[in-house]
Formats: structure tokens, sequence, C-alpha cells
């Protein structure tokens, strides 16, 4: 019996390489779906690069699978994704068969990437895959999450209740996102800002003055002392005739080089993670944010119908902060264990008391994703209030910072001016 090699997908979109004996290429390809595994590449032993054949695929090109993953651009904006999901979601609703509404938006979609996609899965459907497959064809454009959801709304027929699921949840955590990122916008324009007024004025401003008081033999104040030094600072040259001040600016940029390198390891995600949930203020907003992406995704799937040990899998994935990883990975062993999910929830110290009592009676009740949900809905609020009140603290703060430094620096430059007229006069 011939020995094929293939390459294939599991149901989360992982990549597996092996080999099986069977009779034909279309059996091997049979025997795989089996075992949940979709094919992208087979090739009988010793007859070169692997490629499904039109008979095993139902396609009517005779042309080889070739599916490549990671290239630079395999990926689309959020918001791209969200508006795909939520226009099928609508066609589907409406009555057009998924291989038609597929076809529908692949040709009116303007972007490149997700329109190669969209026919891509459209290709895939004709040939006789399922969507969650096609789905799976593509890890990095559409995550564990969506393809489960697709899968489980598949096998319950409610695919298009499924699709208005997901395309909530994308527009509730994209609209999260964008709350907590016009918050920090004001308060790095304004530092911005304050920035380069101190770098004009101790480049060209401030030297002309100190230029001016060195020819007078008078002692400068204090404050005129350290603006005028820490300007000649800025200007000296003690290294490859370049500025000092561009030093400065290249070693900020080399620490934060360094802190996304060290963001990037396994100790420095977990030091990062827990630094970001006990900031001040900062904190406070961080936790409520990632309480509410785990309710969310975990109700969003258990609605859906995803079993509950792969929904804790996949929202543990998903959920941003190595912390609450953590505690959702025991929460997954206690559920897998016959355990209440209460338990473990409550000694991870993550999550607030307001949740885990919520939890409880959702257990209790038999209607956990339904508090789930309430839970991300009230903590989103919770989000909003909190960024509303960090913007109102804030903007004040950094007006009142920008004014003491420009206030500073110009007191700094006139203090010497005025004590020398007023010699004057007394003369």
């Amino acid at each position: 019996m011939p020995n094929f090699h293939y390459t294939a997908l599991d149901a989360k979109g992982e990549q597996a390489n092996g080999e099986i004996d069977a009779a034909t290429e279309a059996e091997a390809v049979q025997k795989l779906r089996a075992q949940g595994l979709y094919p992208t590449h087979i090739a009988e032993d010793g007859k070169g690069k692997p490629g499904i054949s039109s008979k095993a695929s139902g396609k009517k090109k005779a042309k080889p699978v070739n599916i490549s993953f990671g290239k630079a651009k395999s990926t689309v904006k959020p918001k791209l994704l969200m508006v795909f999901t939520r226009q099928l979601a609508t066609l589907i609703d409406a009555g057009l068969p998924l291989l038609r509404s597929l076809t529908v938006l692949g040709k009116q979609e303007p972007n490149p990437v997700l329109k190669a996609t969209i026919s891509s899965l459209a290709d895939s459907v004709q040939g006789g895959s399922t969507f969650s497959e096609s789905l799976a064809q593509h890890p990095k454009m559409f995550n564990k999450l969506f393809v489960n959801m697709v899968k489980a709304g598949e096998l319950g027929g409610v695919l298009e209740v499924v699709l208005n699921r997901l395309a909530e949840y994308q527009e509730k955590a994209q609209k999260l996102k964008n709350k907590i990122v016009s918050a920090m916008v004001y308060p790095a324009i304004v530092m911005f800002i304050a920035v380069a007024i101190l770098v004009f004025l101790m480049i060209f401003i401030v030297p002309k003055f100190k230029e001016m008081f060195s020819e007078t033999d008078s002692d400068l104040p204090l404050i005129s002392q350290i603006v005028f030094g820490f300007s000649e600072f800025c200007l000296g040259r003690p290294i490859a005739g370049i500025p000092n001040v561009v030093w400065v600016f290249v070693a900020l940029g080399g620490l934060i080089t360094a802190l996304n390198a060290f963001g990037k390891t396994k100790g420095g995600r977990l030091f990062i993670d827990k630094l970001k949930l006990h900031l001040p203020i900062l904190g406070d907003v961080t936790r409520k944010s990632a309480v509410s992406r785990f309710a969310r995704t975990l109700g969003t799937l258990v609605t859906s119908g995803v079993p509950i040990l792969q929904a804790l899998n996949i929202t543990r994935d998903t959920a941003g902060n190595v912390i609450i990883s953590e505690a959702i990975s025991k929460v997954h062993e206690a559920v897998k264990e016959g355990e209440s999910i209460v338990t473990p929830l409550s000694s991870s110290g993550v999550f607030p008391s307001m949740v885990i009592s919520m939890v409880d009676v959702g257990e209790e009740t038999g209607q956990l994703p339904e508090m789930l949900l309430k839970i991300a809905d009230v903590y989103d609020d919770e989000v909003d209030n909190a960024v509303t009140a960090l913007t109102s603290i804030l903007e004040p703060m950094m007006i009142v910072l920008l004014a003491l430094v420009v206030g500073a620096i110009v007191f700094a430059l006139f203090l010497p001016l005025i004590k020398m007229i007023s010699e004057m006069s007394d003369q």
C-alpha cells in the first residue's frame, strides 16, 4: 500500500506533518479528515512536492494546493474583520447561501489582503470543505475563537446567529480598545508638545540669554544656573561631534527597544503584565479591561455551543495578560476534575469579589453564559467610567506640567534681567 506524506491543520488551526498509509490520494484525504485533520499538502512517497489532487479535494483545477503562511501581509485591521463578519452574518441571515455570500463580499472588498482571503475561503468551501475548516487554513487572520465559534454554529445549524454574536463581540472589544486608546492620545500630545518646546528653548533661546549674561559680573540666580547648565549639556558634543540632546533621544529609543525585547521573553512578559495590574490608577483600568475581555470571550463561546473546557482554552489563549491566562488555566484544571469554577477564580486573587459572586450565582442557576455576558457589560461600563475619570484627571495635570516647565524656563531667563535693571536703577 502506498505511503503518503502530508501537511495538515487541526481544528485549532495548528499545523501537523506526518505519514499515512492509503491505497489512493483520495483515501488518504478521507482518513485524515476522519482523524479531525484538514490536509493542505499531500503526496505519495517519492513523488516530489506534496499537493492535493482535484479528485481528492473536489476542485475542478488539477493544480496542487500550495497554501503559505506567515507572509508579511497576512492580516488585516480588526475593524475590517469586524465589518466582514457583520456583512457575512447579514447576508446569510437574509437567506443567501454561504458560498454566494462569500462571492458577493469578495467582489466588493477593496482591501487586497482580505479580498484574497475571502476568495480563498470561497474556493475552499466550493471544494467541499466546511466553513470552519476553510477558516482554520488562515490562522493569522482568524484566531481560535473565530474558528471554534463558527464550527459550533455549523454543528448546531445556527451559523448566522453565531456570526452575529461574533460581530457583536468584535464591535464591543473594538469599542473598549478605542476608549482606552483615545484616553491616552491627549496626554501623549501634550507631552510631545512639552518636550518639543523644551528642546527648542534649550537649543535656540537659552544660549542667547546665556551669552548676554556672561558679559555681566553679577551672580546668576540658582534657577538660572540650572537652566543654563542644562542648555550647555544639550548642546555639548563629546561623542562624534553629535549634540547630547540627540544621544538622549537615542538612549530613550534604545531603552524602549530593550523593554520590548524583554517583554517578549517569558519572564519579562510575566513581570510586565503583573506590573500593569498593580500600577496606580492605570492598573485598575487594566484589570477591569482584562476581566471584561475574559467574561465576554468565555460567555460568547459557551453561548454559541463551544464545550466549556475548549472555551476555557480559547479564552486563556486570547486573554492578553499572562496573569489572567494562568488564572484561567487553574479554572480549566478545576473544571476538568469536575469542580466548580468559583474556587480557582477566588484563589487566583485576580478577579474582583463581585465577579466571583456573579459567577457563583450563574453556576447555581444554570445561567453561567448569560451571567458572564452581564459581567462583561458591567465591566465595560466600569472601564468607560474609569477612562473618563482618568482623562479628567490627566488633562489638567498635563496642562499644569506644561505651564510649569515653560514658566520655570521663562522665569530663569528673565530673573537675571530684572535683577540687572534693578541694579542699574539703583545706581
